[in-house]
C-alpha cells in the first residue's frame, strides 16, 4: 500500500503546479495583448508608402499619369496634397471607435465569459486588419472603405485590455509587482516592434500583406486563446491567490514601505479573486456611474489621457516623421522607429523597479514626465543630425514617454483598490479598467488627429503640442506627489521615533 505524501512534499508539488499555471497565464496574456498591438502598428509603417515622392522611380510602360506628376506611385485617395489630413482621419476612425467602445467593453467583459469574449475579439480583429490589407489586392481607392474598416477594428479591439487585466487579476494576489508588471506591460512595445518588422517586410512591394499577415497571426492567437485560456485558478484546482494580509499588523508597522500613500491600496492585479467562485454569493457588477464615483478614477483617467496622447502620436506618426525629416525609405523608417518601443520596454521595467524601491509611483512617473519634455525638444532639433544620435535619443524618448504610461496604469489601479466598493469585487475590475483606459484612449485619438492637422504647418509645432500634453499629464499628478512626500516624511519621523525608543 502506497504511503501518503508528507505535508511538506505535498506543499512543494502544489506550489510548483500553481506557479506553472500562473506563469502560463502571464505568458499567454502577454502574447494576447502583444498581438492586439501588432495588428495596430502596420498603418504607421505603410503611411509613407501610401503617399511618397515617385520622382526617382522608373515609370511602368503602361502608366497614364501626367509626366510631371511626382505622386503617380502613391495610393489614391492619399496621393493628393491633403494626404496628411486623410491619413489622420483613418487613424482617428480607429482611435475614436476604440475610445467609445472601451467604455462599453468593460460592461460586457464583466458579464460574459472572458475566454469567449477575448477569443471572439481577437478573431474579429484579425479579420478587420486583413480586410484593410485586402484593399490593396482588390484595388480599392475609396476613403470610406478604409475608414469603415478602422471603425470596426477599433470597436472589436476594445475586448483586449479589460479582459487581460481581469484575467491576470484573477490569478495574482497582493504583492509588490512593479518589476513583474513592468515586464508584463512590455507587451505593448513588443507588439509594436513585431508589427513594425512584419509590416516592413512587404511595405515597399505588396503593402497589403503588411496588414494581412499580422491579421492572420492575431486570428490564430484568438483560437489559441479559446483553447487554452483559464479564467480562474479554481477551474484547474489551483490555489486562489491571497489578497489580504493581517490589516492590524500592516497598520502597526510604520517601517514597512508598503505603509506609504498606497499602503491601503492594491493594484488591479491585486483585487481580483476575493470574489472567487468559492463564495456563496456573486458580487454585483458595478455600474458605470458607480465606478466614476470611486476616488481617484477621474483624476488618474485624465492624467492617462495626456500620457496616451503623447505615446500614440509617436506610435502612429514616428515612421512618417523619420521618413520626411531624415529622408529614409519606408522600411528603414519603420525599422528605426522600433527603437522607441525598445526604450518603452526598458522604461516600463525601470519605472516599476524605481517605484517599488521608493514606494512612490506618482513621484516616479512625474519625474519621468518632466525629463521627457526637454528630451522630445532635443530629439526634434538635433536627433536627426546623425544615425548615432537618432538611435540614442529615440531609445531615451521611449524610456521617458512609455515608462510613465505603463506606470500610470498600475498607479491608477493601485489607488482604486482602497475603496470599499472594490474590496473583493472582481466584477468591478473590468468596468474600472475600461473607464481608465477608455479615457486614456480619448487622448490616443486626439494625438494622431492633432498631428495630422498640425504637421502641414511644420513638425516643430507637432512636438510643441506633445511637450504641452506631457506637462499637463505631469500637473495632474501633483496632488499625488504631494501626498507621497507627506507620507514619506511621516514614515521617516515614525521610524526615527521607534529607533529612539
Amino acid at each position: 500500500m502506497r504511503s501518503s505524501l508528507a505535508p511538506g512534499v505535498w506543499f512543494l508539488r502544489a506550489f510548483s503546479r500553481d506557479s506553472w499555471f500562473r506563469g502560463f497565464i502571464l505568458l499567454l496574456t502577454f502574447l494576447i495583448y502583444a498581438c492586439y498591438h501588432m495588428s495596430r502598428k502596420p498603418i504607421s509603417i505603410v503611411k509613407s508608402r501610401l503617399h511618397q515622392n515617385c520622382s526617382e522611380l522608373v515609370r511602368p510602360g503602361n502608366d497614364t499619369h501626367d509626366p510631371n506628376d511626382t505622386t503617380w506611385c502613391s495610393w489614391s485617395p492619399f496621393d493628393k496634397d491633403d494626404y496628411k489630413e486623410l491619413l489622420g482621419a483613418v487613424d482617428n476612425a480607429f482611435l475614436v471607435a476604440y475610445a467609445i467602445g472601451m467604455f462599453i467593453s468593460g460592461i460586457f467583459g464583466e458579464r460574459l465569459p472572458l475566454r469567449y469574449y477575448l477569443s471572439a475579439g481577437m478573431v474579429l480583429s484579425g479579420l478587420f486588419t486583413s480586410l484593410f490589407g485586402l484593399g490593396y489586392f482588390w484595388n480599392i481607392h475609396m476613403l470610406w472603405y478604409f475608414v469603415l474598416i478602422q471603425i470596426c477594428n477599433g470597436l472589436v479591439q476594445t475586448t483586449g485590455w479589460p479582459s487581460v487585466v481581469t484575467c491576470v487579476g484573477n490569478w495574482f494576489g497582493k504583492g509588490k509587482r512593479g518589476f513583474i508588471m513592468g515586464i508584463w506591460n512590455s507587451h505593448t512595445s513588443v507588439g509594436n516592434i513585431l508589427g513594425s518588422l512584419i509590416a516592413g517586410v512587404w511595405v515597399n512591394q505588396q503593402w497589403g500583406l503588411s496588414f494581412i499577415v499580422p491579421g492572420i497571426i492575431t486570428a490564430i492567437m484568438g483560437i489559441v486563446t479559446f483553447l487554452f485560456l483559464i479564467e480562474y485558478p479554481e477551474d484547474v484546482d489551483c490555489t486562489p491567490p491571497q489578497h489580504h494580509g493581517d490589516p492590524e499588523k500592516e497598520r502597526d508597522n510604520p517601517e514597512d514601505p508598503a505603509n506609504g500613500p498606497y499602503s491601503h491600496r492594491e493594484s488591479n492585479v491585486d483585487i481580483a479573486v476575493s470574489s472567487s467562485k468559492e463564495q456563496g454569493t456573486e458580487p454585483e457588477a458595478i455600474s458605470f456611474l458607480g465606478a466614476l464615483k470611486i476616488p481617484g478614477v477621474i483624476e488618474f483617467s485624465l492624467c492617462l489621457l495626456f500620457a496616451k496622447l503623447v505615446s500614440y502620436t509617436f506610435l502612429y506618426w514616428l515612421p512618417l516623421y523619420i521618413s520626411n525629416v531624415a529622408h529614409f525609405s519606408a522600411k528603414e523608417a519603420g525599422d528605426l522607429s522600433t527603437l522607441f518601443d525598445v526604450g518603452g520596454i526598458i522604461g516600463g521595467i525601470m519605472a516599476g523597479l524605481i517605484s517599488d524601491y521608493t514606494n512612490s509611483r506618482a513621484t516616479t512617473c512625474c519625474i519621468m514626465l518632466i525629463l521627457a519634455a526637454p528630451m522630445m525638444f532635443l530629439y526634434n532639433y538635433v536627433g536627426q543630425s546623425g544615425i548615432a544620435s537618432s538611435i540614442v535619443m529615440l531609445i531615451i524618448c521611449g524610456v521617458l514617454v512609455n515608462g510613465p504610461y505603463a506606470l500610470i496604469t498600475t498607479a491608477v489601479s493601485a489607488d482604486l483598490g482602497t475603496h470599499e466598493s472594490l474590496k473583493g469585487n472582481a466584477k468591478a475590475l473590468s468596468t474600472v479598467t475600461a473607464i481608465i483606459d477608455g479615457t486614456g484612449s480619448i487622448g490616443a485619438a486626439l494625438g494622431p488627429l492633432l498631428a495630422g492637422l498640425i504637421s502641414p504647418t511644420g513638425w516643430n509645432n507637432v512636438f510643441y503640442m506633445l511637450i504641452s500634453a506631457d506637462v499637463l499629464a505631469c500637473l495632474l499628478l501633483c496632488r499625488l506627489v504631494y501626498k507621497e512626500i507627506l507620507a514619506w516624511k511621516l514614515s521617516r519621523s515614525r521610524s526615527s521615533g521607534y529607533k529612539q525608543i
